[in-house]
């Protein structure tokens, strides 16, 4: 038999693996009580988590595990298992698919299945399946932040030397990050030579462009004095405004000004009537001031 005839009756020997069809999905955290802290802490937050509660039919089948749902893990890895049975899975990863929810629960179903302790595999393409929505207890999040990444960390584990310096590698690249009470997924964070004030809108996109540009209209689209509405980003169906802020002012002071902005936007967005010239012109002047994310 030739070599040729072998190599082809090889390859029909092997069993042919399914093709994963990967499907976008714009808004992947509709549905949830909390979806703009769901995309802020997927997209703003350097350090922070939250517990989540599984479902009555997961609690029977894999036990009542602790869930931890944080902003990211040890190397972006999408989930991880503790030897006393904790699961974490981390929003921000490096593979993903066009559904992130479906990623996720995919992620959180893995490590369930996989023994306390032991390392967790995950396909980057999970394919159709359960999404967050179908397996979580939904509630608003009860985030807490963090200066670092020490959460990720058994006790007595940073005694060890490589896992103290991996730790002040991941703790350096993280920017102060405080989560403001006055209004929801809003976010004072700052960077070298300014801060920024960041809030992702509960809003469909065009009714926040809308009421961004009566306010921009109006000459309040502002936080107050030495401030700049920098521009806004899209992200997960939502958008997100961004303030250039003096550096040397603490997250503190921003509490009132972001209260008295979350109120003034509150009441354009519930305005119904249509964007006037004035309006329109600013609209599309907003349009050409969308940022990139990170």
């Amino acid at each position: 038999m030739s070599k040729r005839r072998k190599n082809q009756r090889a390859v029909e020997a092997t069993p042919k693996r399914e093709k994963v069809r990967d499907v976008f999905v714009p808004r992947p955290f509709e549905g949830l009580a909390d979806e703009p802290e769901w995309i802020a802490l997927r997209e703003l937050v350097p350090a922070a988590s939250a517990p989540l509660r599984l479902t009555p039919e997961l609690v029977e089948e894999y036990g009542d595990r602790p869930v931890t749902l944080a902003t990211v893990l040890p190397m972006a890895a999408p989930a991880m298992t503790k030897p006393d049975g904790r699961v974490f899975i981390g929003l921000q990863r490096h593979q993903q698919s066009g559904d992130v929810s479906r990623d996720l629960a995919d992620a959180l179903i893995s490590a369930l299945r996989t023994e306390p302790g032991g390392q967790v595999s995950v396909p980057p393409l999970p394919g159709p399946g359960p999404r967050l929505q179908d397996i979580l207890v939904d509630g608003p999040l009860e985030i807490s932040m963090h200066d670092g990444f020490d959460f990720w960390l058994d006790p007595g584990a940073a005694d060890d030397p490589n896992v103290q310096a991996s730790l002040e590698r991941a703790n350096s690249a993280i920017y102060p990050t405080v989560k403001l009470a006055a209004a929801r997924a809003a976010y004072w964070c700052q960077v070298p030579e300014k801060a920024h004030v960041r809030l992702v809108l509960p809003d469909d996109e065009d009714a926040a462009l809308d009421a961004l540009s009566r306010l921009a209209a109006a000459g309040a689209l502002t936080l107050g004095d030495d401030t700049k509405f920098a521009g806004m980003f899209r992200a997960h169906g939502r958008l997100a405004p961004v303030w250039d802020l003096p550096e040397d002012t603490p997250a503190a002071e921003w509490e009132a000004p972001v209260a008295e902005f979350a109120k003034r936007y509150a009441e354009a967005v519930a305005e119904r009537e249509p964007l006037d010239a004035a309006g329109r012109r600013v609209r599309q002047g907003l349009l050409g001031r969308q940022l990139t994310l990170r």
